[in-house]
């Protein structure tokens, strides 16, 4: 997994690439708890091929993160297989995500 942060005023954008899989997902958590401060965090799905249950925990924790500090957490261009796994957790209720090519 490769993670890239773009940091712009408030808002830190994610980008991933790879698999979000069980060892990938402590990387995601690490990354996330270095971000303070900010008003929104965004998490860009494009180049995920892949997330499995430790993804998607890291995925909780950080909408947690995001509301303990008064942020907003959006998943953006969550392509239909990972978009599954959210609705399968009803998780797609809780958090707020834009599908691939969806806007922003």
């Amino acid at each position: 997994m490769n993670i890239t942060i773009i940091n712009d005023a408030n808002k830190a954008t994610l980008l991933l690439e790879g698999w979000l899989d069980t060892e990938a997902a402590p990387m995601l958590g690490n990354e996330i708890e270095k971000i303070d401060g900010i008003e929104e965090i965004v998490i860009d799905f494009d180049k995920v091929e892949y997330m499995s249950s430790s993804g998607l925990r890291q995925i909780i924790a950080a909408n947690k993160k995001a509301k303990s500090q008064g942020a907003i957490l959006t998943l953006i261009n969550v392509h239909s297989e990972i978009m599954n796994i959210f609705t399968l957790t009803s998780m797609d209720k809780k958090l707020t995500i834009k599908a691939a090519g969806e806007t922003v």
